[in-house]
Parts: structure tokens; sequence; C-alpha cells
């Protein structure tokens, strides 16, 4: 993937006074209009430097939602990317090209349209293959969230695979969809599920997890990036230990893919799955990669039209993966813009993307550490810790759904409130819920002033009622 950033016409409205060390340097070009010059026909040119601008003012006038005033009069400031993403101006052209120029049901049709929406439905499954570098894009199965791609792996992997006395082992830190579906398995199969806790630090135990693993263990699950405490697991090291006893590695790479280099040969994973819509692209769709080896030999997850070889009235054969595991219409405009958010991504550079949000966590992290009395979930930075950029906390005992609405209502600020589908680390956590602000790389250290601003005087009211 390359790091050359793209270029923007949306640059002439950046803030030519914000500086960052992860920046993009411009430089205007003056001409001289002395006497001597003119009778030289030399034209010298004067290299002033600007100061530079931010990936976040680079980037932000490419989402269209951003740039609007919410609850009569106050500026959007979207500090909810954890959830989901904005959607970029090509996203969008994207999916509107689709639905207005070759709508058409795909791999059923010879007339263009058909054949125009089967290449472009193909293609976009190619841009996600090379996007975290699977061997071939036939290990790429679309489906409709993560949270389908994970209960795919559970009922046709799974079912078929685990049985009584194998384990799979799971951090208490993960997403409900990374839990509920082997609880569902565990049950159908007499599979035991262990779950490895968190460190003083609040970060999920790997030596734990490195200890639980045995020869009965079939199956490893875990996060990359966790969506509540900002931390990175070391999933090489994971995947080499499960590998060892023979047991398969699914990671949830919801909050990574999106935001960093993530390399499923060189992490060695036999199943990983991400959402479309955490990455710029649209809802409705994400996917599952999966080892070749692994995914000719799962039986269907569906039946119907276009996951099959031949039907017969006493039984049936099946595709080769993916389509397979596709069956019935796709979500075919929804992939065609996952693939123009896979092209927007990559022309920015997915490495220039990290190194940005490690520099706004670590300023985000700062600036709510400020704040008296509050209490932030996860581990804290340092040169040798890496956060992702988000911050779930909680303000003595203040309602974090309370602090989410005056956030709201009262500045234009969107943060989540609730448990973000984590109820068995809150519960860890002491705790039910929590306030969260997330970062995407179109956000600024701006944002986060006026995140911290809002909050601080959130605080002060429900405070003056104590």
């Amino acid at each position: 993937m390359g790091t050359l950033l793209p270029k923007f016409s949306s640059l002439k409205t950046l803030n030519p006074n914000f500086t960052s060390r992860t920046s993009i340097p411009f430089r205007i070009k003056r001409f001289s209009s002395s006497s001597s010059s003119i009778a030289s026909s030399i034209i010298k040119e004067e290299e002033k430097p600007v100061q530079s601008a931010s990936l976040g003012d680079i980037t932000k006038p490419d989402f269209p939602i951003l740039h609007q005033e919410v609850n009569n009069g106050k500026k959007l400031v979207y500090l909810d990317n954890a959830a989901t993403s904005q959607k970029p101006s090509v996203v969008l052209k994207a999916l509107n090209d689709y639905y207005s120029k070759y709508n058409a049901n795909v791999h059923r049709g010879i007339h263009y349209l058909s054949s125009k929406a089967t290449d472009e439905y193909e293609s976009a499954r190619s841009k996600v293959a090379k996007f975290v570098n699977a061997p071939q894009s036939k290990d790429i199965v679309f489906t409709r969230n993560a949270t389908e791609a994970i209960n795919l792996v559970a009922y046709s992997w799974g079912l078929t695979n685990l049985k009584l006395g194998d384990e799979i082992i799971i951090t208490v830190a993960e997403h409900h969809s990374a839990i509920v579906p082997w609880q569902i398995v565990a049950q159908k199969t007499g599979a035991t599920l262990k779950f490895v806790r968190l460190t003083e630090d609040e970060v999920p135990d790997v030596l734990q997890l490195k200890e639980m693993i045995s020869k009965n263990t079939k199956l490893v699950v875990v996060h990359h990036v966790s969506n509540v405490l900002g931390s990175f697991l070391p999933i090489g090291d994971i995947t080499a230990w499960a590998h060892s006893v023979g047991a398969k590695m699914l990671v949830d790479a919801c909050q990574s893919v999106p935001h960093m280099v993530v390399d499923v040969q060189s992490l060695d994973v036999d199943f990983l799955v991400a959402s479309s819509h955490k990455m710029c692209g649209p809802t409705g769709i994400g996917f599952l990669y999966g080892k070749s080896e692994l995914l000719s030999v799962m039986p269907p997850f569906l039946g119907g039209g276009e996951m099959i070889a031949d039907v017969y009235l006493d039984h049936s054969t099946y595709a080769e993966p993916p389509s397979r595991f596709e069956a019935g219409t796709p979500a075919i405009g929804e992939a065609i813009g996952l693939g123009a958010a896979v092209d927007y991504l990559s022309e920015i550079g997915m490495q220039k993307i990290h190194d940005y949000e490690i520099e706004l966590a670590d300023y985000l992290h700062e600036s709510i550490s400020s704040i008296s009395n509050i209490r932030i979930y996860g581990p804290a930075p340092s040169r040798t810790i890496h956060r992702a950029a988000l911050c779930a906390f909680n303000v003595g005992t203040i309602h974090p759904t309370d602090i989410a609405t005056f956030l709201d209502q009262q500045h234009g600020v969107a943060i989540r409130s609730g448990h973000h589908c984590a109820q068995p680390l809150h519960r860890h956590l002491g705790v039910n819920s929590s306030a969260r602000a997330s970062l995407y790389f179109y956000n600024t250290k701006e944002d986060v002033d006026t995140f911290i601003e809002a909050l601080k005087d959130t605080i002060s009211f429900f405070t003056s009622f104590q």
C-alpha cells in the first residue's frame, strides 16, 4: 500500500496556523516583479515556508457530513468513530454511480449492466484482498457485517470441528459478537469457553492466555484493538502459540483494519473479520478473510441462489468459496462503496493514518487526564505502549449517558455512551457503562480541544447539583 497523500481538491480550505508532528509541508512560489528581473527575463523564485497542516485538516473537507450545524446552530464535532466512521465524497459517488448508472444483479446476466456490476463487485473483493494482503481474492467472503462473518465461522467451521472436551479461548474484553456465537456453539457441541482476564494495567493478560493454551485448545478468538480499552494485542505471537498446539486463530479486526496496516499473511491468522462502515465504507457489508484450505472444506452457512453448483430434488452440490458463503443477491452497491473506501484509504496510506492517529491518541489521553475526578479505562500511553485514538471514561457519579446527552445538545459534540457491546468487560472493570470519545484521521487536535472544553462545561453543570 502506498503512503502518498492524495491530491485533495479541498486544500484551499486548510487552516494555515495548525501544526502537527505528522504533517504535510507546502511551499508557495513567489515571483519578483523588479525591473532588473524583467529586463533579464529571469524569474527569481523565492521559497517561503508555510506552516504545515495536519492530516485531519487535509481530509476533513472530503466528508460532507462533518460540515454542518446541529442542535440549533452548534458546529458538529464527531467523535464516535469506533461506532461508525463517516463517508468521503468518493464513496458516496461510487454508491450513486452504481444505482444510477449500472444497477443490476451480479453473476447471473450477460447484458452490459450486469457485466459492469459484476466486474465492479469482484473488483471490490480484489481491492479488499490486496488491502489486507490476502494471498488471493477468493479468500475474501463478503458478509452483512463483521458479526455475520464471525457467525459464519462459528456455524460453518465451529459446528463441524468442535466437540465435547475441546476448548475455545476468548478474552473478557471481546465485543459481544465474538462471545455470543461461541456460547451458542459451545452449548451445541459441548466445547468449553475459557476467558482471559485483564492485567493491573487493564489489558488482556497475554501471559495468562499463553498458559491457558493446551492440547485441548481448538480455537483462540481475540480482538486486535479493543473498542473500550484502546489497547493492542500481539496477534502474531498469539497466533504462533495457538498454532503450536494445532488450534485455529480468529481475529476481530474491526478496530484495526480501518486504522493501521494489517497483513493477514504476516500475522498468519486463520480467520479475520472487519466491517466496512468503520473504514469509511457503507453500512450493510463486512468481510471475512479465511485461509483457502479452511474455507474450501467448510460447509455452507446459508442456502439459496449462487452458493450452489447443482440442485436436484434429493440433494445439492455447492460452489467453491467465496460463492459458497454468499447465498442470494449480495449487497452489490455496498461492496462497490467499500472498494471505493479502500481506494481512498490506500491513497492516503495506512501507515500515515496510523502515525497520525497515534499522535491524536496521545493528545486525547493527555487532555482527558488533565480533568480531575475522571477515570480512563485501559493502559496509559508511553514510549513502549501505544493506545488507539479512543478513550472510554467515567466522571465521578455522573452517568455517562447524561454526559453524552449534554455534550450533544449543548455543544454539538457526538460521543458514545453505554456498554459499547462489551458488558462482560464493563462488569470486570466494576461499572455498567462508560462514555467514549473515539477519533479517526479526519479529526484534529482542535476537535479534541473543543471536546475537552465542552466536557469541562458538562461536568461543571452536573456537579453544580451535587
